[in-house]
């Protein structure tokens, strides 16, 4: 008897061919050039090193794609944006995972953030939708302008008072304006508990989710290892910073509750929706959310902030141009506001050159491929270690002229000179871009027009001698200038009068 093909048995032969197709496809298909494999960790840039500025010596190298195979575990790197956009923006149906951080994730706790949420998940999508009520757009966030002006304005008075503390009247400002906004909590002084609770927690996130930086996320099978055994200081650096993670998202929350029960909360993003009659799930979502707003707008915008100080110091020109620039457009008898903004080119192309010449996040944060890829002839494994070297692409001559000159005007048109791109690929690519982009943009902007328009930065004089601004920008997923020293002026009487 002849037996007769049916559906199950055509099923069986298309998985056959499709598995053998492959298996063909990936043994023809290299891995993209790198250093060789047998190098492994010792390649791998570690904690300490300014990770964007090895990889993009791979790329002068070997291009744009480049690879290293670290304990069988794929790390591929995107070092422009063309080689980005195609992988993390066309094809971000299978590029919009995080991959799994066995120290920041598992043991520390942060894998339930936003930054590192599996894509795709019912509380990603939860997290969207609360992220979207709050900075999805202009009109959404514009009911926050308030409170941005009123920030920096006591900025501008701590920078009158104590102008040689600017960096920590920086980090105090940023945390304010965050925790106002998400938990509605007005800071109270130079050393508020939440605010040094907070700054803590994140200052080890971006720590412990530097690739490279412990051999646990390379080894995941040292997550087992027993806290005293030697060797395994970091399970007990891992138990200290969980503990203070929890601490970061119970505290400030406690208290929205608290005066959500005596009627005196403040309208913030953990408020308003503590009163949606939320379940217990949605309401530790809410927590998580806060938790990521809090991390992904406070760092960050110390170092954009950082950077402005740092290069109105070194550029005098420049500064002078940008201030002659408000001083048409608002004139000397109020502060800036957000509707002068569309009034002020070079203010705006100010702004866009202090996020391209040094990123916030110069490696961005990982991505996993979801499936196996074939891009330009290279076969990227499903489970790779997908990094997008943004500070390469910052730094492109083929896009940005004399990329390592901090110039504003490359952003304005001009005769024979077109305006170079917006470096928007600074807040991420594909389906993982920052959620509070538009946060991070209207805090740098403010902090700009304020302080130049009440105060000039200089290089500061001890005893008759210049002392020159150190230009050194700390490793780390957030990288900030190390710390330098500057003077800050008030511009006239008129910018003490308003800044008082």
């Amino acid at each position: 008897m002849v037996h007769s093909p049916t559906l199950v048995d055509a099923a069986f032969a298309a998985l056959v061919v499709f598995l053998l197709k492959r298996i063909l496809v990936r043994r023809k298909s290299p891995l993209p050039p790198g250093p060789r494999p047998w190098l492994g960790v010792f390649a791998l840039p570690s904690g300490t090193d300014r990770e964007w500025c090895t990889y993009g010596k791979w790329a002068e190298k070997w291009g744009d794609i480049t690879s290293i195979t670290v304990f069988g575990q794929p790390v591929i790197v995107l070092n422009s944006l063309e080689a980005a956009t195609q992988v993390l923006e066309k094809k971000s149906s299978i590029y919009s995972d995080r991959p799994t951080f066995q120290m920041c994730g598992e043991l520390v706790g942060w894998k339930r953030g936003m930054a590192l949420l599996a894509y795709g998940t019912p509380q990603f999508r939860r997290y969207r939708k609360y992220f979207h009520q709050l900075f999805g757009s202009h009109a959404n966030f514009s009911k926050f302008h308030p409170i941005e002006v009123d920030e920096y304005r006591k900025f501008l008075q701590r920078l009158l008072e104590s102008p040689e503390s600017f960096l920590s009247h920086i980090h105090l400002t940023s945390s304010a304006v965050v925790l106002r906004i998400t938990y509605g909590y007005t800071v109270q002084s130079e050393h508020d508990p939440i605010v040094d609770l907070v700054n803590n927690a994140m200052a080890e996130f971006s720590e412990c989710i530097t690739p490279g930086a412990f051999l646990v996320d390379l080894l995941p099978i040292l997550k087992y290892v027993p806290s005293w055994m030697p060797g395994a200081g970091f399970q007990r650096k891992a138990k200290v910073w969980a503990d203070h993670v929890s601490q970061m998202l119970e505290e400030p929350f406690e208290l929205v509750e608290k005066n959500l029960a005596q009627g005196s909360a403040q309208d913030s993003f953990v408020s308003v929706l503590l009163q949606q009659g939320l379940t217990a799930e949605e309401i530790s979502d809410v927590k998580w959310s806060a938790g990521s707003i809090y991390g992904g707008g406070a760092d960050t915008t110390v170092s954009a902030i950082s950077t402005f100080f740092l290069q109105m110091a070194l550029h005098p020109e420049i500064q002078v141009k940008a201030q002659a620039e408000l001083d048409a457009v608002v004139g000397n008898h109020r502060l800036p506001v957000f509707e002068d903004r569309e009034h002020l080119p070079f203010v705006n192309a100010l702004c866009k050159e202090v996020l391209r010449y040094h990123p916030i996040g110069p490696m961005g944060l990982p991505h996993r491929a979801m499936e196996d890829d074939i891009h330009n002839g290279y076969l990227i494994p499903k489970g790779s270690l997908v990094l997008a070297n943004i500070w390469n692409m910052m730094h492109n001559p083929e896009v940005y002229a004399n990329p390592m000159a901090f110039d504003p005007s490359r952003f304005i048109a001009s005769d024979g000179h077109a305006a170079e791109p917006d470096p928007d690929v600074v807040f991420g690519l594909g389906r993982r871009v920052c959620p509070g982009k538009l946060f991070g943009d209207a805090s740098v902007f403010m902090a700009c027009a304020m302080t130049l328009s009440t105060f000039t930065i200089s290089k500061k004089v001890e005893n008759g001698v210049t002392i020159e601004p150190v230009e050194d920008y700390q490793p780390g997923t957030i990288s900030q200038p190390a710390p330098f020293v500057c003077s800050i002026k008030p511009r006239s009487s008129e910018a003490i009068a308003l800044i008082s």
